[in-house]
């Protein structure tokens, strides 16, 4: 049962809800989810996730609606992505059945965890797919564990949907062309941070990397993809072997597209900022971050006012929370009731 929560200042931070679930592939197949409640998964000291980073996860929100349901944003694009990972990383993905009725069971076993309509806070679920095998030999595992936690969270910058400075990070590469920038494996978040970390120290809540190959084109941002808006209202997006494809940004995407926007998935050279009105970082954790300047040695790109959001980003952010809380139609089939 959820504590007396302030659903309206809630931060994007871990907090114990009442249970977690797991499904554990073994001999050759999925075992059914299991709701567990001590947090603390046992491992093996030899264990491929440890030593060799067979590790993958995924990041979804529920949203109680307007009409009293809880409903799932996409579920199952989380689920072919985390799919895709698991190939890359020579991992046994879940199915279909597992991973959607470990979300369900997670819900339901936590539901009063789950904000309430009209606070503007949703519950985040994390799945995690590790190897449990004991390895010292670069092999993959036989065995693996999904686990999949969730906790109410607010936003993810503690502003919320307000304009923030962005760096470009040369010092160090996100991801290189062919690794696995493309999929969600863990160890990308790690190889990222010390990046992002320079870049806060200089002052900028957000870093921006370029192809490591040439630093010529923009890839994306520490955590997020990149999206700008162009003078004539079109929107385009890196199209980069090297970033992560974001379901929020295909979601948006989508959107503009309904709206009579152009979409452009395309290479964006890194002088082409000057020439966007508006910039802005999207993912599953903070929708949309407005970009208010990308600064690069002596050169500072603007977009904007630094006190507000640019009036096309604030109508993406608008229209997609608004299917999400079920106070606009989701013509596109998004949210699954769980």
């Amino acid at each position: 049962m959820a504590p007396t929560i302030n659903w309206k200042e809630l931060g994007f931070t871990y907090m114990q809800t009442d249970c977690f679930v797991t499904a554990e592939f073994r001999n050759g197949t999925w075992g059914a989810p299991q709701v567990q409640t001590d947090v603390m998964v046992p491992l093996h000291i030899a264990a491929s996730c440890l030593h060799y980073g067979q590790a993958a996860f995924e990041g979804l929100k529920a949203f109680s609606r307007r009409d009293g349901s809880v409903a799932l944003f996409r579920p199952l694009e989380n689920q072919a992505r985390i799919a895709a990972t698991a190939r890359r990383l020579v991992m046994e993905p879940p199915t279909d059945a597992i991973f959607m009725e470990s979300i369900r069971l997670l819900i339901e076993r936590n539901r009063s965890w789950v904000p309430p309509y009209g606070t503007g806070a949703s519950l985040y679920v994390r799945p995690l797919l590790i190897g449990l095998t004991p390895r010292v030999g670069v092999k993959p595992a036989d065995d693996y564990l999904l686990a999949v936690l969730c906790m109410p969270v607010g936003p993810y910058y503690k502003d919320g949907f307000f304009p923030v400075r962005a760096f470009i990070q040369e010092q160090y590469d996100r991801a290189a062309p062919h690794g696995v920038g493309n999929v969600k494996a863990s160890g990308n978040y790690a190889a990222g941070m010390l990046g992002d970390i320079d870049g806060k120290n200089k002052g900028y809540p957000i870093c921006l990397y370029l192809d490591s190959a040439t630093h010529s084109y923009i890839d994306e941002f520490g955590t997020s993809n990149f999206l700008g808006i162009t003078a004539d209202d079109t929107y385009v997006t890196p199209d980069s072997s090297s970033v992560l494809p974001s379901i929020t940004n295909d979601s948006l995407q989508q959107i503009a597209g309904d709206f009579g926007m152009k979409v452009e998935r395309r290479r964006i050279q890194v002088g082409e900022l000057s020439e966007l009105k508006e910039v802005g970082a999207c993912g599953t954790a903070a929708v949309i971050t407005p970009v208010y300047s990308v600064t690069r040695g002596d050169t500072v790109y603007t977009f904007g006012s630094e006190k507000e959001a640019g009036a096309t980003l604030t109508r993406l952010f608008k229209e997609i929370q608004g299917i999400q809380y079920g106070e606009i139609e989701d013509r596109h089939g998004w949210m699954v009731t769980v």
